[in-house]
């Protein structure tokens, strides 16, 4: 049975990968391309040299962050959707250690980072703290909390940390960037950073007793609550750590590729973290995988569009629809209707091969 789950798990994003390129293949064929030619551009704008499967790394890297984000609160059964909001709190935290304490090189980013997830971890815990002791709907505060957060980052690139008459603030220093993995590779190594979080989430979800306890509040509170866990305390405690995992991507990109706060910081990474956590099906490892398939989609557009005429829109098509079929799969296969037949097929086979 649970190799039989485990197996639908990966069927389904692999098969709404599928169904969106082939889709997307008719929309191209209806504008008088090649849909074969065309993906051949899409990989080769994200894969064809080191340096563009590097620069696909970096794009992918904020949303492997608020990927984990999404994922560690959804197992507990909270919807966090303010990932956005924690990520942008973590960055504007960290400009301000970066630019304004004086402390540079390696400490600085040593700092700032750990600022940063605190940052978001705080920013984090308000959608929880409120949920637990008045009720609210986590996911209507956690969306308002993202606006008040990008509000708020405007006031400090406009007025706080301007850098004299354009609106952004001062860059980190040179000395407090992440540095690269190497001069042939330059990917910095806040990618790194994030492939080594989803080993320690996935590790955590489901090789420790914590990590138990939070999955069960997820399937069922009541029972858990009924088997004495302190299902408020590990709500809590999954909204402020999946506000740490954000915050900690947005200290990331900071110093890793985008060096300062302006217009249009982080829009829509929260939104991409929970469509890809959804499309992983809440694993960890998957969401690093699906999240590189995202950065491959949004690093190849440009290519295809510039070698094949075709707009990028096209690109965001497929985007769409894998997270469309990917959703409306995982829906499916929970019909009493589908499990069962699931269930009676699998065990005819499996008493087959035992006679």
């Amino acid at each position: 049975m649970k190799t039989k789950n485990n197996l639908i798990k990966i069927l389904i994003p692999v098969l709404s990968i599928l169904a969106a390129f082939v889709i997307g293949g008719i929309i191209i064929v209806c504008l008088g391309k090649n849909p074969l030619e065309a993906y051949g551009f899409l990989f080769k704008g994200a894969l064809g040299k080191p340096s563009k499967i590097a620069q696909t790394l970096e794009v992918a890297s904020p949303l492997i962050f608020t990927g984990l984000a999404a994922s560690f609160a959804y197992k507990c059964g909270m919807f966090n959707l303010g990932g956005e909001g924690q990520f942008i709190m973590g960055s504007i935290v960290s400009i301000v250690v970066s630019t304004q304490t004086g402390i540079t090189g390696v400490p600085a980013i040593i700092i700032s980072v750990i600022c940063g997830a605190l940052a978001g971890g705080i920013w984090g815990a308000i959608p929880g703290i409120l949920k637990i002791t008045r009720g609210l709907n986590e996911m209507i505060v956690s969306i308002m909390l993202n606006y008040v957060a990008t509000l708020f980052m405007g006031c400090v690139f406009t007025n706080i940390l301007r850098d004299g008459s354009v609106p952004q603030t001062p860059a980190v220093p040179k000395e407090s960037q992440l540095s690269n993995i190497a001069d042939g590779f330059r990917v910095h190594y806040g990618v790194v950073i994030a492939i080594i979080l989803a080993v320690i989430i996935y590790y955590f979800m489901f090789y420790t007793s914590k990590g138990f306890k939070l999955r069960a509040v997820g399937m069922n509170p009541t029972a858990a609550r009924f088997n004495g866990f302190a299902v408020n305390k590990i709500i809590l405690a999954a909204f402020i750590c999946s506000g740490a995992v954000a915050g900690l991507g947005g200290s990331i990109e900071l110093h890793g590729k985008q060096f300062r706060l302006m217009q249009g910081y982080g829009a829509g990474f929260g939104f991409d973290g929970v469509a890809i956590a959804l499309i992983a099906q809440l694993n960890p490892i998957g969401t690093v995988i699906v999240a590189i398939f995202f950065g491959i989609l949004r690093k190849g557009a440009s290519t295809l569009q510039a070698g094949m005429k075709i707009p990028t829109s096209v690109v965001d098509i497929i985007q769409a629809l894998v997270i469309v079929f990917a959703v409306a799969g995982t829906a499916l296969v929970r019909l009493p209707q589908v499990q069962q037949f699931f269930r009676v097929h699998f065990s005819g086979k499996r008493r087959g091969a035992e006679s």
